[in-house]
């Protein structure tokens, strides 16, 4: 891919990288490691590592989305942005031991659910005592859409793949306790999302 290749770009994320960070600011304080799960096109992890210098940003995806993603970290990203690397969550053996957070956005709704409780024992395996968990995007809650779009785009990702969906904050929630972790946090985002955010006991 030359440097006159135009990279993939995600309007929403444009979009929500600045909440997203106002957020992320005020939870990820110390020094340390973030995994960042999914990372897509890459804007995310350019943008909070530029506006965090005190943190080692991982990114990570799937092997069809890596060359792209790679190429956006070697045009834009600083100097604590890692090269990415491939990450399986439906492997027992992800390519990280440790990590100080955990990131990730627009997933679980991608994900079929066998995938999304491999996240979570994935998350659990790898975040150090006292890290957070921060999962972006949208969620229902007590089985209510927390918007009528919701609703519809729920429809439309299961029309296209019945695997998918837009998941219930209680099961989400349930998975995360199942392997050590305490809600801390649920901040409601702009276009009808979440940012939900968990702290790994000690």
């Amino acid at each position: 891919m030359s440097d006159q290749t135009a990279l993939p770009r995600s309007e929403a994320g444009e979009r929500n990288k600045g909440p997203i960070l106002a957020i992320l600011r005020n939870l990820l304080t110390a020094p340390g490691l973030v995994l960042e799960i999914g990372a897509g096109t890459g804007q995310h992890a350019v943008h909070f590592a530029r506006h965090l210098p005190h943190l080692e940003w991982l990114p990570t995806d799937r092997g069809e989305w890596l060359d792209a993603l790679r190429e956006r970290v070697r045009r834009e990203g600083p100097s604590n942005l890692r090269v990415p690397i491939e990450l399986d969550v439906n492997s027992n053996d992800w390519p990280i031991e440790s990590a100080d957070a955990v990131y990730s956005a627009n997933t679980l709704h991608i994900m079929a659910w066998p995938e999304v409780e491999a996240f979570f024992r994935g998350v659990g395996r790898t975040l150090a005592p006292r890290g957070r968990l921060a999962v972006y995007g949208p969620f229902r809650f007590e089985g209510n859409y927390t918007s009528a779009s919701n609703a519809e785009f729920d429809a439309y990702l299961r029309r296209h793949d019945a695997a998918s969906g837009i998941r219930d904050f209680e099961a989400i929630d349930a998975l995360a306790a199942a392997v050590g972790l305490q809600l801390a946090a649920n901040r409601a985002m702009p276009a009808n999302n979440q940012l939900l955010v968990w702290r790994k006991s000690a």
